[in-house]
């Protein structure tokens, strides 16, 4: 990957998840289940699914509660599929947005069946959870953060795109609409174009940064479900251009390089332990989304953090964070990845989804599996952010002199962890492990 380091005014943060569908036996066009209507454009379908009114606006957005065992359940199965892929990318930059990837798998999930749907429950860490309950929270959840504040731009959006001669049941259809806000849409997959709509649809949802989410498709591809995260937002204290210089960043094979590092001075959430140090550095006027960065201690190491980092551990260290003064220099970095994820979900136990004896019944009546997992991120991290209320707060807190604890210093100049986390629900946006900012 070539090393880039971004100068766009704002942070902007996409991921896409798609899960693909394909055919194990012949189907049969004679069903009498529910097929989307071809003589219905896409802009059509798109017009009529587009909301009538601002929700943001609208009182029930602002009661909503996201159920908290469905964020607890999104959070653990994140912890989970983020250690399988660094499994996978040993000593190489990994960015995931699991509540992308669990958002694409519950779609999904609404068609699972049996032994395949009790398998996706168990890798997908929803035990205990009722269909339901999982597709109401989902709901809430997506509108609630897409509402959150109004000064982060975050939008999340789902796709159904059906081979044009196959029929999904109508049950399956109308949950996804109904809970997922999904639009649905017959495609001719023979034909050429066909990647070139989908992946247009990607482009649009995550506002050009990823740009390829299907390359081709296989003449037994009959669905792709993607789900596309798009996340913007300024720092509610921006660091000053004029203060980012060239510093050293120790690689883990030691090697040193230099490279732009942001500079700053003021009052963060912060906790530290005798593992790590952890700073919180908040978007927009109040705060409510944050990244979060944990620096391993000199005398440990990256993954020594990560054989403790679970939920258990992680919503302790969360609750631990306080305001205290410091200095935090951070590297600016602009990064892409994209992953298969067949293998990681494989090893949470939901392999018989990629197998034949996969039962996704609930979708069609033809025999389906999983053919693949992609999942694609994009992150940059840079100086810019806005000045806002937040700051006034922040410095209120911290005129307790008398009570603070001595100013701390965190210079992340080695390989560390990041999130980007809804604060209110505890929602993890992205994760990632970030050990050369330069690549």
């Amino acid at each position: 990957m070539q090393r880039r380091f971004g100068l766009e005014r704002r942070c902007a943060l996409v991921a896409a998840g798609a899960v693909l569908m394909g055919v194990l036996g012949c189907f049969n066009s004679n069903t009498s289940a529910f097929a989307v209507d071809k003589s219905f454009s896409l802009e059509q379908f798109l017009f009529s699914l587009s909301p009538q009114q601002d929700v943001s606006s609208s009182p029930a957005s602002v009661a909503l509660n996201p159920d908290p065992k469905v964020v607890t359940a999104n959070t653990t199965f994140g912890f989970k599929l983020f250690s399988e892929v660094l499994k996978e990318d040993t000593n190489k930059n990994v960015f995931i947005s699991p509540s992308s990837v669990a958002f694409a798998l519950a779609i999904t999930y609404n068609g699972a069946s049996g032994s395949t749907q009790e398998a996706m429950a168990n890798a997908l860490e929803l035990q205990g959870i009722s269909l339901d309950q999982l597709n109401s929270a989902n709901a809430d959840l997506k509108t609630f953060l897409e509402n959150s504040d109004p000064e982060v731009k975050l939008t999340i959006a789902n796709s159904l795109w059906v081979r044009q001669d196959f029929t999904l049941k109508p049950e399956f259809i109308q949950k996804n609409q109904d809970f997922y806000k999904a639009e649905v849409t017959n495609l001719n997959f023979n034909d050429p174009g066909a990647p070139g709509i989908i992946n247009k649809w990607v482009q649009d949802n995550t506002q050009g940064k990823i740009n390829q989410i299907v390359d081709k498709i296989d003449r037994n591809q009959v669905l792709f479900l993607i789900n596309a995260i798009y996340f913007k937002g300024n720092w509610t204290n921006k660091f000053d251009k004029n203060k980012t210089a060239d510093y050293p960043f120790y690689l883990t094979s030691g090697e040193q390089k230099e490279y732009p590092m942001m500079s700053q001075t003021g009052n963060y959430k912060y906790y530290e332990n005798e593992l790590f140090q952890a700073i919180s550095l908040p978007y927009g006027k109040d705060g409510k989304f944050s990244f979060y960065v944990f620096l391993p201690k000199e005398n440990s190491s990256l993954n020594a953090f990560y054989e403790t980092l679970n939920t258990e551990n992680w919503e302790k260290w969360i609750s631990n964070f306080s305001q205290q003064k410091g200095f935090i220099r951070l590297p600016r970095f602009k990064i892409e990845y994209d992953v298969t994820l067949n293998d990681a979900l494989t090893a949470l136990g939901m392999g018989e989804a990629f197998s034949d004896e996969a039962d996704f019944s609930g979708i069609a009546d033809q025999s389906l599996k999983i053919s693949q997992v992609k999942h694609k991120t994009f992150i940059e991290v840079n100086e810019e952010g806005t000045e806002a209320a937040a700051v006034t707060s922040v410095g209120v807190v911290a005129t307790s002199v008398v009570f603070s604890p001595p100013p701390f210093q965190m210079i992340v100049d080695r390989p560390f962890f990041s999130a980007i986390r809804e604060n209110g629900t505890g929602t993890i946006l992205f994760m990632g492990s970030i050990v050369d900012p330069g690549s």
